[in-house]
This record gives C-alpha cells, sequence and structure tokens, in this order.
C-alpha cells in the first residue's frame, strides 16, 4: 500500500481524535461546569473554577479544529497539555488500563474509574499530528491551496 495511502492516515487520527474530544468537551458543557468544576475540587486540581470552563472549551473547540483539520499543529498543544493534567490530577492514581471491572451485577459489569492509557493514547495521536499535520485532506491544505492561486491571480 505504502505512498499511495499515507495521505489517509492524518485523516483518520483527526475524525476519531477531533470526535472523542468534541464528545468529552460536550458532556462536561451540556449539564454545566459546575458538576466538572466539583469533580476538580474533590481532586485537588488548583484553579479548579478557571479550569471548570478552560478545559471543555479547549476540548470542545480543539476537537472541532482537529476534526476539519484547522490549525491542526496550533491546537494540539493545549489539547496535549490538557490530556497532561487529567493524567497527572486524576487518572494517574487509578493505574495504566483504562477499563477496569471491579464486579458484576445481574445488570452487567461494574467498572472502576480509569486509568491513564486513554490519555497516553490521546497524546501519542496528537503527537502524530503533530509532526505530520493535518494531512491532505483537512481545512489546512485547502486553505493552503487557495493562498497559492490567490498568489498566482495577483501576478
Amino acid at each position: 500500500m505504502g505512498k499511495k495511502y499515507e495521505s489517509w492516515s492524518p485523516l483518520l487520527l483527526r475524525l476519531i481524535v477531533g470526535f472523542g474530544f468534541m464528545a468529552h468537551g460536550w458532556a462536561k458543557i451540556s449539564r454545566g461546569t459546575a458538576g466538572f468544576e466539583k469533580l476538580l475540587i474533590q481532586t485537588g486540581v488548583p484553579m479548579h473554577h478557571l479550569l471548570s470552563y478552560v478545559a471543555p472549551y479547549t476540548e470542545l473547540i480543539g476537537g472541532l479544529a482537529i476534526l476539519i483539520g484547522l490549525a491542526t499543529r496550533f491546537v494540539t498543544v493545549p489539547l496535549v497539555v490538557t490530556m497532561l493534567t487529567a493524567m497527572f490530577t486524576i487518572h494517574i492514581h487509578y493505574g495504566f488500563s483504562a477499563v477496569k471491572t471491579i464486579g458484576l451485577t445481574p445488570a452487567g459489569p461494574l467498572f472502576g474509574p480509569p486509568g491513564y492509557e486513554i490519555n497516553l493514547i490521546y497524546i501519542a495521536a496528537l503527537l502524530s499530528l503533530m509532526i505530520t499535520g493535518g494531512g491532505t485532506f483537512s481545512a489546512d491544505t485547502l486553505l493552503k491551496n487557495n493562498d497559492k492561486k490567490e498568489v498566482k491571480k495577483k501576478f
């Protein structure tokens, strides 16, 4: 397959990573950020009131930018910071595994709090996008190509 399909890799990463961040951001915003702020207080995160707004909107807006491939290399930075913050303030205490079966009920399995595995997966995907950029099928490439056409029209 090789070079012929390389341009698809950033698109596939962007779609799932962008959607994932948007889903997590929206979950925090849609019910009001007060619940998320309580979680931050409970886990001892400093500046909890400010971060209860910054983190969800960073996830939602940053996720959208990643999804469409807009300012991809730039947007990865605050999202990596968000993942590192979540990892070291919340998830690190629960070990590596993102899925912890702690019991079984008649309704199905019970799961414990997630570890930092998912944070590392998101960070790895974001670093990959930071290196490659948004790829061929991105708003970044579309805007760059339009800029080139505008320059050619002027000369």
